[in-house]
């Protein structure tokens, strides 16, 4: 019998309309829209300055521009697979993606990786992406960095406080012009680089640690996968769903993460004192397409942002917390919003460190995440887990084997700046492998502890 909580309250299609409720399933009458809509979903909010930053780092860290560009491919499709994957679960249960965890995790435990999506999503990645815009329009508009911020943000999360139907619709009609002014950008700016330059750091050392941050930056939208597919009606295909959330992001990460690997070649600066790259990277263009570059960048870091801060939210929610009110979500976009205005803005003194490890501690502790996930996917062997979702039942066993998964693989082989594991430490080329390590550690831990309650069923 299905214990699934059901949403309250109208919203339909409406744009404008304030979206009901929090996190309960979303009701057949509600759910609306078709499986390829999700390639836009998660296209535009990988157009934006961040993304091309990605790509940089590679180059920024001496690899050469065709081992940079090995090293994206690798790192997206990962993240991308995954994608795949877990966006097929919203048509299926109509819930957000942490939700869906409680399955592998139980109620109690699956609070500790919503309470990190939460701060991730809501808080970390929101503040790294409205860095990038605020100097953008900044650059655009001559406004000071903080006036640019608060510009930015407040725009953020006025969309995400609106609801899922007006994140949708931004990122679709946001999307056509990103596309076509980073086609042209990207066209030039690989015209002008120097592609065949040698690499100048170690190998593999700097490609493993560069893979890393690539995946982590594909991989942060997982732990979203769900949320924008569960208002698809259950009849759409949702393999169809993976596909055009998977492509969307590889494809977008992809192209725009060769193109910050070229411009680092053509000359834009690595984030430090008095040093702006998003004006370098315009400036490698014709003044008039460098302003509508700078707009571009903003406006992708806005639907990069609304994702950021309405899934914080949602997780804030999973973990449990009750506001007393039909509208819960928008409340606490407000909320994450708010911290993220924080961060962000005393991050701004030197983003380049702060966005390298942010990118890398993403990594660390979604690998881990993932291996759960997949291992209860695997044992369970695609049967339906929607009476478990709002049920007080309890697995420890995801909660042990993340741990597991996540403590062993940091402590042995985490490799940035606050700390040094135990391998790379005695070896400066060995890179950073705390990603893989801890996917296979906890997939492995689970599959072992989880494989009787998985199989059963409970």
């Amino acid at each position: 019998m299905s214990n699934l909580e059901i949403r309250e309250g109208e919203y339909g299609n409406k744009v404008l309309a304030l979206e009901p409720g929090g996190i309960e399933s979303i009701p057949a009458k509600d759910r609306h829209g078709k499986a390829w809509n999700l390639f836009a979903t998660w296209t535009s909010p990988n157009l934006e300055f961040s993304t091309i930053y990605v790509g940089a780092l590679g180059v920024f860290f001496g690899m050469s521009f065709t081992q940079a560009v090995l090293g994206i491919l690798i790192g997206n499709a990962l993240g991308a697979l995954s994608q795949y994957f877990l966006t097929q679960d919203g048509p299926k249960y109509g819930v957000p993606q942490m939700v869906i965890g409680r399955a592998a995790f139980g109620k109690l435990g699956n609070i500790l990786p919503s309470a990190l999506n939460a701060g991730a999503a809501g808080v970390g990645w929101f503040a790294v992406n409205s860095v990038s815009g605020a100097f953008a329009l900044a650059t655009l508009t001559k406004l000071s960095a903080t006036v640019s911020l608060v510009i930015v943000v407040l725009i953020q999360v006025a969309i995400a406080f609106i609801g899922h139907n007006l994140v949708q619709t931004v990122e679709k009609y946001l999307a056509p012009y990103l596309v076509v002014v980073f086609a042209v950008a990207a066209a030039i700016v690989l015209s002008k680089g120097h592609l065949s330059a040698h690499a100048k750091g170690a190998f593999p050392g700097a490609f493993l640690v560069f893979v890393g941050a690539v995946y982590g930056y594909a991989a942060g939208w997982n732990p979203f996968s769900a949320d924008y597919s569960r208002y698809l009606p259950a009849s759409e295909d949702p393999k169809k769903a993976g596909r055009a959330a998977g492509l969307g992001i590889f494809v977008s990460c992809t192209i725009l993460q060769i193109v910050g690997a070229a411009a680092v070649t053509a000359g834009i600066h690595d984030y430090g004192a008095k040093t702006n790259p998003v004006a370098d990277f315009t400036a490698l263009l014709p003044n008039w397409l460098g302003k509508l570059i700078l707009l571009g960048i903003v406006a992708g870091s806005i639907c990069a942002n609304v994702l950021n801060i309405y899934s914080g939210s949602m997780s804030f929610l999973t973990i449990g917390f009750k506001l007393g009110s039909g509208q819960r979500r928008a409340i606490s976009a407000v909320l994450f919003g708010i911290a993220g205005f924080l961060l962000a803005h005393s991050a701004m003194n030197n983003p380049a460190n702060n966005y390298e490890n942010f990118l890398l501690v993403m990594s660390y502790w979604i690998g881990p995440w993932l291996g759960v996930i997949f291992a209860d996917k695997v044992l369970r062997k695609g049967a339906s887990v929607e009476r478990l979702l709002f049920s007080k039942r309890e697995n420890f066993a995801g909660p042990i084997a993340f741990v597991i998964g996540a403590v062993i693989s940091i402590w042995l082989f985490s490799n940035q700046k606050y700390y040094t594991g135990v391998v790379p430490k005695h070896n400066g080329n060995f890179g950073d492998l705390a990603f893989p390590v801890g996917f296979v550690l906890a997939f492995v831990t689970y599959y072992v502890l989880g494989a009787k309650t998985a199989k059963s069923g409970k």
